[in-house]
């Protein structure tokens, strides 16, 4: 069998797999082919690859040759073989156009971000290894461009107050960001619609928001679900109080297959301190405020600067990529037969959970309802 790396797009970082991990799947007497480059932005050179055996060449002998393809991102399927199996993060709940090209050309299309997040499933679950970085990296940005420190300072010059975090959604990002701000000596302050997070909130030191009447979001698979207009009235009320204290907000809330919802509000951005942050991590999705653009750093007129970002882990390319490349390699023991083979078997709820298309038809049940 052969297996194909494809480079990523110009914005992109990250590869699929690392040197390393890629000697994993030559062992069981897989082809690897490399596309030149692929690993460049991760520091990674083609030399390495190399080294453990894999082959490097270009785009369209990946395309024309390999079995399955891996690619964070989605690419040209509709000039794949028929029968090709791709694995990546595609998004399909979004890239309807990809999902389309899969139909057409026969693709079987696995995306790694629709895997049922369950026990078993952990270790292959890359929404949770890159929210991480993500969290921890949307602290670090914010303590860059924050025009104060962020613990307490105590000097002969006088005391220096700690910074006062806010952090929207404690997801496994909101949850890192936590840890993070911790260890800078922040005060944090966080608001979830899941009271069932506050515990593990509480214990990483930081105060838990709490308004009544939220939805039950158990059965969402560990996702956040649309709330009742009642209830985000009163979010927004005790949102804004935060606000107006916080030196810097980090959001991440975001409900898959839609549009982020607007936490923070025109109104709220006003009444902000001059100098404070947003990190905004839903950006990708419309942001959780009006003024987030993805992918820009804007500056409000009352000294507000909020950086609309959802692919923080591509800034940490090394590590994002071996966190990654251990999820594909995960799930690839699901695919493969020990002699290295594709064997699918949809009686497995991972398998059938996380393919999107298969022969010719859409196999995800969340997917078949925004496309039919």
């Amino acid at each position: 069998m052969i297996v194909g790396i494809l480079k990523e797009p110009h914005y992109e970082n990250r590869v699929s797999l690392l040197p390393d991990q890629v000697e994993t799947l030559i062992k069981k007497n897989i082809t690897v082919l490399v596309e030149t480059d692929a690993g460049v932005n991760s520091f990674v050179t083609n030399e390495n690859y190399l080294k453990k055996a894999a082959t490097i060449v270009t785009r369209d002998e990946i395309i024309q040759q390999a079995d399955l393809i891996l690619s964070i991102h989605p690419f040209e399927v509709d000039v794949l073989k028929n029968d090709t199996v791709c694995l990546g993060v595609f998004q399909p709940l979004y890239n309807i156009s990809f999902i389309q090209s899969c139909l057409k050309n026969n693709t079987t299309c696995f995306s790694l971000d629709m895997i049922p997040r369950t026990t078993r499933a952990q270790s292959m679950d890359v929404l949770s290894s890159q929210a991480n970085i993500a969290g921890y990296k949307a602290v670090l940005q914010a303590a860059n461009l924050l025009p104060h420190y962020f613990p307490m300072f105590m000097t002969a010059a006088g005391s220096v107050a700690p910074a006062k975090v806010l952090i929207l959604g404690a997801g496994v990002a909101g949850l890192q960001a936590i840890a993070t701000a911790k260890r800078l000596g922040a005060v944090i302050e966080v608001f979830d619609t899941r009271p069932a997070v506050k515990e593990e909130v509480m214990s990483l030191g930081a105060k838990f928001i709490e308004v009544e009447g939220a939805l039950d979001a158990s059965k969402a698979g560990g996702y956040a679900v649309e709330q009742t207009e009642e209830y985000k009235i009163k979010q927004q009320q005790r949102i804004a109080e935060a606000v107006v204290k916080a030196d810097v907000i980090i959001t991440t809330a975001q409900i898959p297959g839609k549009k982020a919802p607007i936490l923070i509000t025109d109104d709220m951005i006003v009444n902000m301190k001059n100098g404070s942050v947003i990190i905004d991590i839903a950006s990708a999705s419309g942001g959780n405020t009006l003024q987030t653009k993805n992918n820009k750093t804007i500056l409000t007129k009352n000294g507000v600067t909020i950086v609309g970002n959802s692919n923080l882990q591509s800034t940490m390319p090394y590590d994002a990529s071996k966190l990654y490349g251990k999820n594909i390699l995960n799930f690839l023991q699901l695919l493969l037969t020990s002699e290295g083979q594709i064997n699918l078997n949809f009686e497995d709820d991972l398998v059938v959970g996380t393919c999107i298309t298969h022969q010719g038809k859409i196999i995800n049940e969340r997917v078949a309802q925004i496309i039919s």
